[in-house]
């Protein structure tokens, strides 16, 4: 990261700019979405994702979402001379800018396609690496066909409304996860196992949940507006610095109801709702016409762990769903340092991906364990 200039693939850009730790939109969305249609990751994502990698001289890499190319121009220095890169983009802007940033750079042996991400480049297959720059629910079946047995893949995966950059191994039908970290990224065009569903009529309430499960809008919107909050407290306590993102990956490791609760600030304002632990994406359950979401609070007991983590529930289940909740902050501060796998088998395979809960997608199965 010190050898590729990042300020070279955004031209335009004032140089503090291109080296803060931030996101630079390069393209908006046509139609005028919240997301960009493109834009540069943020550094450190990148370099996390890139440690995730593990390139080796001489690997064959398949990067998805060329973006600015910045990404491409970074995974050449690390395959070297005796690899190759592979840069797919579907929108034809991003493909040229990243080609044109490339060539200008000297990075000119990179390949630059534009086409639709979600079928890659079987012209260059096999990989050893592949590394989705883009939000995906599932991997494509054709990624499958072009990533080596034994080849690494990572990518943003999102699932049960929340998404982690998972680094995975192939081992014939079967991926297999070397570790995974909380990411976000644009989502990629052409995918979309997710929904969200309003649950205010000013649409400052929102439930991000997968296609599978169901959410009744019209029973939560009554829950929520017309009845008073239950509230629980765990045992668990945290520092002011301290991530507890591990509470949403521990439940959705047994629980079906887990999703994302969004609550804007105008909702906050309005005290429609207690205040979520992470307002933009705190874990949730959702049960029927009742939910429940992770909340946190300054107690001050213990100087070091000052925040206590804690569910807020609605509807006539909410004493139940609390704990339910609470069940999973205590399973998850119960055993903090405990590494979870994650297991990706096809849909049409015969793999056996052990015991644990499953989550069915249309391309593959997914299990996660502890």
């Amino acid at each position: 990261m010190r050898t590729v200039p990042r300020e070279a693939f955004l031209p335009g850009i004032d140089l503090t700019d291109a080296y803060a730790d931030q996101a630079v939109s390069i393209k908006d969305n046509p139609l005028g979405g919240p997301l960009p249609l493109s834009c540069a990751s943020v550094p450190s994502v990148v370099g996390m994702m890139l440690s995730q990698l593990d390139v080796q001289r001489g690997n064959d890499i398949l990067e998805i979402g060329a973006g600015t190319g910045y990404n491409a121009a970074l995974l050449a220095e690390l395959t070297g001379d005796s690899g190759h890169v592979t840069s797919i983009d579907i929108d034809s802007d991003v493909a040229l800018h990243a080609r044109t940033m490339l060539d200008r750079a000297g990075y000119g042996l990179v390949h630059v396609i534009e086409r639709d991400g979600l079928v890659g480049a079987p012209e260059n297959a096999p990989y050893d690496r592949m590394l989705a720059a883009v939000g995906l629910w599932d991997v494509p079946a054709a990624w499958w066909e072009q990533l080596d047995d034994g080849g690494r893949l990572v990518l943003p995966l999102r699932w049960r409304g929340q998404t982690r950059s998972v680094a995975l191994i192939r081992h014939g039908d079967t991926l297999v996860s070397e570790g995974m970290e909380l990411c976000g990224f644009v989502p990629i065009i052409g995918q979309d196992g997710e929904k969200t569903t309003t649950l205010d009529a000013a649409d400052t309430i929102r439930i991000i949940h997968d296609e599978d499960q169901a959410v009744d809008a019209g029973a939560l919107s009554d829950t929520l507006l017309y009845t008073s909050a239950h509230e629980a407290m765990s045992e668990q306590r945290i520092g002011s610095e301290e991530s507890f993102d591990g509470v949403w990956l521990r439940a959705t490791a047994t629980d079906d109801r887990v999703c994302r609760l969004q609550v804007l600030p105008a909702a906050l304002t309005q005290q429609l709702v207690l205040r979520p632990a992470l307002p933009v994406r705190s874990p949730a359950l959702v049960d029927g016409d009742s939910l429940a979401y992770l909340t946190v609070r300054r107690e001050g007991i213990d100087p070091e762990r000052p925040h206590q983590l804690g569910a807020a529930a609605y509807g006539p289940h909410a004493e139940k769903l609390a704990q339910d909740l609470i069940a999973h902050i205590e399973a998850w501060g119960n055993a903090r340092t405990a590494v979870p796998r994650l297991t990706i088998t096809r849909a049409n395979s015969d793999a056996d991906a052990g015991p644990g809960h499953v989550i069915s997608k249309p391309e593959s199965r997914l299990t996660l364990t502890y």
